[in-house]
Order: structure tokens, then sequence, then C-alpha cells
């Protein structure tokens, strides 16, 4: 009746359906169930466009990605008729009341469907029932790095696609155009990174509790750019151990000098060790910037311990002077430890300080006759034989320490060695 037909038009408790979704039948289905439920498999095809990597984290071990997200697959439930043939196209509303792949992204961390100015989600359905369903997504995933050789290294990366709840008994997931299916923007670029290439594959994973499921992967790999650690590790590393080698060319008596260069070149190594580890992750294992980094530690230490060397032995040479010395006057002088407590620099008796006192007139006497006698009962080859022990004695001490003359000879040449050795086995 007239009341009836009055009273339903009245009731607003009922919502009349949209014009698209009367089109597509959507109340004449359950789209609860997979399309072809209890048959075969129902193939989705995937490719996906990479927009942009947002970034590479090595302490987190992880990267950050852009990307074009579509799937294809047929459901003949949202078939209709179209004279023209021509599709139609749906933003995200309509998502909720149809079935669409439960695709995720294996290893993520937190991913995000971007929703400016709304969600950018497309559907376009075809009159025969084919779907093409495209997202915008951003998404975080673990990255299994590798630094054993950091930073001369490449890191290779994936992000993997697999169905949630669908195992390959009920979803085939495939690459929908081969190796074609995965395209990239051609002005991706990365601060730290060169990107050698993309590349896209499948698999198989297996859970022991729900089956095998059908995998794909999103393959790329990433070469460092070294010049940036060679500016600010390599190169200060290479000028620390050069200028500790300076110290080789300072008087071995000028100990406030030597020590102040080996002790600010140690403690510079230090530092320039203790920023490179900030920046990187606290991984088990032996880095190649931290084998390159210690020995040049190595370098500046050793070059401190050279000079700890020369000062003994000079100190030794000058106290065996000091005693011939006092032996031959009859008495002793001021011995090189306190002459080095006036100015903390070490003295060649015959040089810097005359530490003999003032001879008696008789005993000078004396001491020149007994001299005169002992020089007259020595042999010929005891003669020479002093003679060599007293020049060998004066070059030592007067010249620079035979130490220091073989230094600046073998740590360049051993430091040289070491850097072709180094770059052509990480190189």
């Amino acid at each position: 009746s007239k009341r009836e037909i009055k009273m339903r038009k009245l009731d607003s408790t009922k919502v009349r359906p949209l014009k698209s979704e009367q089109l597509l039948h959507i109340e004449d289905h359950d789209f609860a169930l997979r399309p072809g439920f209890g048959g075969s498999p129902i193939p989705v095809g995937i490719d996906v466009q990479v927009e942009s990597i947002d970034s590479i984290s090595e302490v987190d071990m992880d990267f950050t990605m852009t990307l074009y997200l579509r799937h294809y697959w047929k459901d003949e439930r949202l078939s209709f008729r179209s004279n023209k043939n021509k599709s139609m196209t749906f933003d995200g509303r309509l998502i909720k009341k149809i079935w669409v792949p439960d695709v995720f992204f294996v290893h993520s961390k937190r991913s995000f469907i971007h929703d400016t100015t709304v969600e950018n989600i497309m559907l376009r359905v075809y009159p025969d029932g084919n779907v093409l369903f495209s997202l915008r997504i951003t998404v975080s995933a673990m990255c299994f790095m590798d630094f054993s050789r950091f930073p001369l290294d490449t890191q290779n990366c994936s992000l993997e696609l697999e169905s949630y709840a669908y195992n390959e008994d009920d979803l085939m997931l495939y690459w929908k155009h081969g190796n074609k299916s995965l395209s990239t923007d051609e002005h991706i670029s990365l601060s730290q990174f060169f990107i050698e290439e993309f590349s896209a594959s499948s698999g198989l994973a297996f859970y022991s509790s729900t089956g095998w499921y059908n995998r794909l992967f999103i393959n790329f790999a990433l070469r460092r750019h070294i010049f940036f650690f060679v500016l600010q590790s390599y190169f200060p590393a290479m000028l620390m151990v050069m200028l500790s080698w300076v110290s080789f060319w300072i008087d071995r008596r000028a100990v406030p000098a030597r020590v102040s260069l080996g002790i600010t070149t140690v403690l510079t190594m230090s530092t320039i060790m203790t920023g490179v580890s900030a920046s990187m992750p606290q991984v088990s294992y032996i880095k190649a910037v931290d084998v390159y980094l210690w020995i040049s530690f190595l370098f500046v230490f050793l070059s401190v311990i050279e000079y700890a060397a020369v000062n003994y032995l000079t100190t030794i040479e000058e106290r065996k002077q000091l005693k011939k010395r006092g032996k031959a006057s009859g008495m002793y002088s001021m011995d090189a430890v306190q002459a080095m407590a006036f100015d903390g620099c070490f003295h060649d008796t015959d040089v810097d300080m005359d530490l003999t006192p003032f001879p008696d007139p008789c005993e000078e006497d004396e001491t020149r006759a007994s001299q005169t006698n002992i020089s007259n009962a020595d042999t010929p080859r005891l003669r020479r034989k002093r003679s060599l022990k007293g020049n060998v004695g004066r070059i030592i001490l007067q010249n620079n320490h035979v130490i220091d003359t073989y230094s600046r000879i073998i740590f360049p040449s051993v430091y040289i060695v070491f850097n072709f050795f180094y770059w052509g086995l990480y190189m």
C-alpha cells in the first residue's frame, strides 16, 4: 500500500546501497571468502615501483623505503555489464566491503599507508572481474648487514612480501611481469651509498604450524661511498702517524718536546677511534676500519716507546762517561740525573757541560805523569780498541742516537707496506 511505501522511505535505519555497489552486486555475495573458495589457489600478481629509499641505518640495521605496491587478481563476483567495456575506479572506501589479498612485509619494523590528503589507495575493477589494487606505502624493514669490510663494504638488502593467512593451497603470489615487475625512479640516490642493482626473485617460506607460503623478494645492493670516511677517519689517522715520526728528528735530549708530541698523537688517535665506534653498532667482530685505526695507533704508540728506549740508553751512556771522567780526575762530578733535574734535558759532557772540578797544580802533574806511563805501556792493538770504543761512544752521545736513525727508515717503510697491503686486500 501507499502507506507502507511511505514508511519505508521514512525508515532511516536502512541505508540504501550505493549505485556502484548495486552495479557490482556486492550485497549478493559473501566477500569474507576468497574467490574460488574450495578450488585451486587464486593467483595474485604483484608489481612494485620503488619511489625512494629514504634512509639506511647501520646502528639499527634497517632501511626505509617508499613504494607503490600493486595487486592483480580476478574475482568473478565483481564482474559487471558495460556497453563500452570501461573499468570503474574507486578509492579506499570500497576496500572494506570486498575481498583483497592480505599481503604483508616480512621482517618489517613499521609501515604505513600515506593518507594525505586522503588514503593513497586505488581500486580499479574491469567488466570481466579483473581487479587492480594499488597502495602507496612507506615501510621500514630489517637488513642483515655484515660490517667486516666496513667502510669498504657492499650491503645486500631485501624487502620480502608474503600472504599472512593464505598459504600456497589458497593463494599463489607471483611477479606479474617477471623481472620487469620491479621498477625504480631514475633519481633515487643516497648520501653514503651507491645503488648498484635492483632485482626481483621469488621463493617459498615454511612455517611448522601453517605450512608453505609463496614469498616475493625485492633485492638491492648498496655500495658505500668511501670518500667521506677517507676525509673523516683514514686521512687524519695517516697524518697522526706521520706527525709521530717528527720526534725522530728532534734532539734526543729535548725530553719535553718529544714526550709532549708522543702523548698528543696518542690521544688524538684515541679520539678518532672513539668517534668512529660511536656511529657503528656494537658488533662482536673486527671491522676493516678497526684494523687500520688500531695498527695506526700501534705505530704512534711505538714511536713513544722508541723514545723511551733512546732516553734510557742515553742515560746509561752518559753515566758511563761521567764515571770515566770521575776516575780520571780523581773525584766524581755531578751525575746525569742531577744535571737533567736542572733543565729537564740530558747533557753531553763534551759539548754542553764541563762537569770536572778545577784541578790542583800538583795533582795535575801527577796525573800527567801517570797518563804518560800508561800510554807508553799500551800496545798498538789496545790503543786501537780504546780509540774505536771512544769514537762509538762519541757518535752515540754527540749525534742523534742510532735508534732514531734506524727509526726514520723503518717506521715509514713498514707503514707504506701496510697501506699497500690493506688497500689491496679490501678494495
